[in-house]
C-alpha cells in the first residue's frame, strides 16, 4: 500500500481507526459534575445520580446556558417549575416510583420537580452520517468507499431505551458512530466480495447491502401486528448514497486506467492520421484550387490588362485625334473669325467712309441749303424793308395827304372827341387849376401848342409831387 514495502499503511490506518472508535465511544462526563455548583442555604439536598446530573443540566437552562443543540426553557423556582421543549425534539419525563414515563412525544412540555423528576431531549431532526470506509476487495486492493447515511427517530419510546443520548454537548453523536461503524463494516464486507472494476463501475449492490443491514438493524425485522417485538432501535433509514470509490494505490490506479487511456490514444491517433489525411488530402485539394485559381486570375488579369491597354491605346487615338480636330477646327474657326472680323472691319470702314460722304453731302447740301435760306431771307428782309420803307413812305404820304385834308374845325372836333379818354388816363390831380386858353384856335398850330403847354404842366406838376412825397 505505501511506499516502504516493510511498513504495512493499512494496518496502520486501522489501528488509528481503532483507537479514535474507542475514544469516541466513551461517554463524556460534562464539566460541571467535577465541580458541582455550592448549594444554596436553605435549599434542598441536590439528588445523586441520573438525577443529579439532570438537575445541574436544569439549572444550566434555567440561567440560560442550555447544553447541546436543544434550546429547553425552564420556567419557575425550587419545585414548581415548567419544561418548554421545541416543538422539533423529542422528550420522556420520568418521575420516582413510577415504572412509566408521565410524557414522551415531540415537543411535549411538562411541569417538573427537580426533586423527583428527571428528563431527556433529543432532536427530532434528519441526521446525516459521512462514511469513508478503506476497504479491500476481492483482488486484495485497497479501495476507499465514500458515502452518507441519513436516518431519524421514528419510535423515541424504542430509541431512548436502547440508544445512549447521554451525551450532553451532542446526545446524536453516540448513536452516530455506531450507525457508521455499521455501516462501514456492511461495505468492507460486501466490498470484499467484488472486484476492483465491479467496485468503481457500480455501486448499486454496495447501496443495497448497505440498505438492508441499517434497515435490520435501525427499523428491526418484526412486526408489531403479527406480535413479533423485536422493532429494531426505534429508527427509521431515510437514504443511503455512496458519492465515491476510489482506489487507494496510486499505481494500480493509474494501471486500471492505463487499458482505457491506451484505447484511447490508439482510437485517438487513428483519428489524429485520419485526420491528418483528410487535412493533407483537403490542403491538397485546397492547393490545387488555389493554384487554378490563381493561373485563372492571372489569365483573367492579362485578358482585363489586353482589354484595358487596347481600350486606354483606342480611348488615347481618339483623344488625340478629337484633340488635332478640335486643332484644326478651332485654327478654321479663328481664321474664318479674322477674315470675318478684317471684311466687318473694311465693311464698316467702307460704311463709315459712305457716312461721311453722305455726312458731307448733307452738309454741303444743308450749307447750301443754308446760304439759300440766308440768301432768301436777305431778300426777303430786303423786300420787307425795302416795302417797310415803301410802306413808310405811302404811310407818310398818306398822312400828309390826311394832314393836308384836315381843317381846323375837323381836328378840334377829333380833340373834343378823345378828351374823356385822355382824361381817363391821367392821375387824379392834387390841386385843380384852371387856364384860360385864349386866342385864336382856328389855326393847328395854336391847338398844338396849346395841348404841349398843357401837358408839359401836368409833367412839371407830377415831378414837383413826386419830389415832394420823397
Amino acid at each position: 500500500m505505501g511506499s516502504n514495502p516493510g511498513k504495512n499503511t493499512y494496518l496502520d490506518q486501522v489501528v488509528a481507526q481503532q483507537a479514535a472508535l474507542e475514544d469516541d465511544l466513551r461517554t463524556r462526563k460534562p464539566l460541571a459534575a467535577a465541580a458541582p455548583a455550592p448549594q444554596a442555604p436553605g435549599a434542598p439536598p441536590l439528588p445523586r445520580g441520573a438525577l443529579a446530573k439532570r438537575a445541574e443540566r436544569v439549572g444550566q437552562s434555567a440561567q440560560g446556558q442550555g447544553p447541546g443543540p436543544v434550546e429547553v426553557r425552564v420556567t419557575g423556582f425550587w419545585r414548581w417549575r415548567t419544561v418548554l421543549v421545541p416543538p422539533n425534539a423529542f422528550v420522556v419525563h420520568t418521575r420516582r416510583g413510577r415504572a412509566q414515563p408521565l410524557h414522551i412525544g415531540l415537543g411535549v412540555s411538562f411541569r417538573y420537580n427537580p426533586a423527583t423528576d428527571s428528563y431527556l431531549v433529543v432532536p427530532g431532526a434528519m441526521q446525516t452520517i459521512l462514511i469513508n470506509a478503506y476497504c479491500i476487495c476481492r483482488e486484495l486492493q485497497g479501495v476507499l468507499v465514500q458515502g452518507y447515511v441519513q436516518w431519524i427517530i421514528e419510535d423515541f419510546g424504542t430509541a431512548y431505551r436502547k440508544l445512549d443520548f447521554s451525551d450532553d454537548e451532542d446526545p446524536m453523536r453516540l448513536v452516530n458512530i455506531q450507525l457508521r461503524e455499521q455501516a462501514e463494516a456492511a461495505i468492507k464486507d460486501k466490498v470484499s466480495t467484488m472486484g476492483v472494476r465491479d467496485v468503481l463501475s457500480d455501486k448499486q449492490p454496495i447501496i443495497e447491502e448497505l440498505t438492508a443491514r441499517l434497515r435490520a438493524v435501525a427499523e428491526g425485522s418484526g412486526d408489531a401486528r403479527t406480535g413479533d417485538a423485536d422493532r429494531g432501535l426505534g429508527l427509521r433509514i431515510v437514504t443511503v448514497q455512496i458519492k465515491e470509490a476510489v482506489v487507494s494505490s496510486s499505481t494500480l490506479w493509474e494501471n486500471l486506467q492505463k487499458p482505457y487511456r491506451t484505447e484511447q490514444n490508439q482510437v485517438a491517433r487513428l483519428a489524429e492520421l485520419t485526420a491528418q489525411e483528410a487535412i493533407s488530402a483537403r490542403e491538397a485539394a485546397a492547393q490545387r484550387s488555389s493554384e487554378e485559381r490563381r493561373i485563372e486570375n492571372e489569365r483573367e488579369l492579362a485578358q482585363l490588362r489586353d482589354r484595358n491597354d487596347a481600350e486606354r491605346f483606342d480611348r488615347e487615338t481618339a483623344e488625340r485625334m478629337r484633340r488635332t480636330t478640335r486643332e484644326h477646327d478651332d485654327e478654321r474657326a479663328v481664321a474664318e473669325l479674322a477674315q470675318q472680323t478684317a471684311l466687318h472691319a473694311v465693311r464698316l470702314e467702307r460704311e463709315q467712309h459712305a457716312e461721311q460722304l453722305e455726312n458731307l453731302r448733307r452738309r454741303q447740301e444743308l450749307r447750301s441749303k443754308e446760304v439759300d435760306g440766308e440768301l432768301a431771307l436777305t431778300t426777303a428782309r430786303q423786300r420787307a424793308e425795302h416795302e417797310g420803307e415803301l410802306l413808310i413812305v405811302q404811310l407818310e404820304r398818306e398822312r400828309v395827304a390826311t394832314a393836308n385834308a384836315q381843317n381846323d374845325a375837323s381836328i378840334q372836333a377829333n380833340l373834343v372827341a378823345s378828351l374823356p379818354q385822355i382824361v381817363e388816363k391821367l392821375p387824379a390831380p392834387a390841386e385843380l387849376r384852371s387856364y384860360q386858353i385864349g386866342g385864336d384856335l382856328s389855326g393847328l398850330a395854336s391847338v398844338v401848342a396849346q395841348l404841349n403847354g398843357v401837358v408839359d404842366a401836368w409833367t412839371a406838376r407830377r415831378a414837383a409831387g413826386d419830389s415832394a412825397a420823397d
